[in-house]
């Protein structure tokens, strides 16, 4: 619904569309689709002011992404509270992963307000925003270009009731937890995400070395998807790759085993060659789908994830062609003795 404020003409003023914290079946669907990432683009609401209750002009104004599960969270947590939601055209994305790519910043917000006539709606001059856009959005250089403070609220939009009370964040409200359920839920979308690259990923080995090849190969990559979010807090190291180095190792050690059982027939030196590519192709692997997982988690930065690339793509990719070139070689050697 859009509704104009009185005394103005729709020419005058852009319409303010009107919400609700009462979120419905449609409302949980779509949430269910975007965490399975079924239409991943598509989770999007119309940027532009929506009113929340029977807003005055001295109802907060508080500042979202137009990704569903954003706008949606935030609106719900206000349940009987009268207040103004300016959404970003993020381009359907979150706060945090927009704010990283410069979606959720500076000029998109002077422009919203701008667009809206911020203005003539309130008579204050403060701006509610989460604490996770912080990153992509210059605040003096809001007030300079609006007349609006940006004021940071906090980090979940549940502390949003106790903190409108006071203005003033807690040290808890502030705090950025990425606990075991956050980890689960992006768990289903990086899997869906997944699936293609796992079907060639299985095919390519089973070519190459047979269904413990393909075996392999599955439980690399999903180790990287579902162990690694799992086991996260836990795994010694500091930089997601080395973390997922180590539980690569671990998922491939037994396949290392496995080959080298199985091979009696070789001379020793080519076993140990054989086990040896389960040690470099798979882990390396993991590694590799581990670094992605920084851009589902607030434990990382933009720099940190850059030096993680530069540090360690150029690690994951000379153990992934050493063991792809032991693997060819062993099949030449193979063919060679059998001819």
């Amino acid at each position: 619904m859009t509704l104009n404020l009185e005394g103005n003409s729709p020419s005058q003023q852009p319409a303010v569309r009107t919400t609700s914290s009462r979120l419905t079946a449609a409302d949980h669907r779509d949430h269910w689709l975007a965490r399975w990432g079924v239409n991943r683009g598509g989770h999007r609401i119309e940027p532009g002011l929506y009113a929340l209750g029977r807003p005055d002009p001295a109802a907060p104004v508080l500042v979202t992404a137009n990704y569903t599960l954003s706008f949606d969270a935030l609106r719900s947590a206000l349940t009987e509270r009268d207040a103004y939601i300016l959404v970003l055209d993020t381009q359907g994305v979150n706060v945090w992963c927009a704010a990283g790519e410069g979606t959720f910043g500076t000029d998109e917000l002077v422009h919203r307000v701008e667009a809206v006539g911020l203005r003539d709606i309130v008579n204050h001059r403060t701006l509610i925003l989460p604490q996770l856009g912080a990153p992509g959005v210059a605040a003096h250089e809001v007030k300079q270009r609006t007349g609006f403070r940006v004021e940071y609220g906090p980090v979940r939009a549940a502390d949003l009731p106790e903190y409108l009370k006071t203005h003033h964040a807690t040290p808890e409200m502030r705090r950025v937890r990425f606990d075991l359920t956050d980890r689960l839920v992006v768990i289903p979308v990086d899997i869906v995400g997944g699936l293609l690259p796992l079907a060639i990923a299985m095919a390519v080995a089973y070519l190459l070395g047979g269904w413990l090849s393909l075996i392999a190969a599955a439980t690399a990559i999903l180790a990287g998807i579902v162990l690694f979010p799992i086991l996260l807090p836990w795994i010694p190291t500091h930089d997601f790759s080395t973390k997922g180095f180590i539980v690569g190792f671990l998922v491939a050690l037994p396949f290392a085993l496995l080959v080298f059982q199985h091979n009696a027939d070789l001379t020793w030196w080519l076993r140990t060659a054989k086990a040896l590519t389960q040690l470099l192709i798979w882990p390396a692997v993991t590694a590799f789908v581990a670094l992605n997982f920084t851009g589902s988690t607030t434990f990382t930065s933009r720099t940190g994830v850059r030096r993680e690339i530069f540090t360690y793509a150029p690690i994951m990719a000379g153990m992934f062609g050493a063991g792809l070139v032991l693997t060819l070689a062993g099949a030449v050697i193979k063919l060679w003795g059998g001819a």
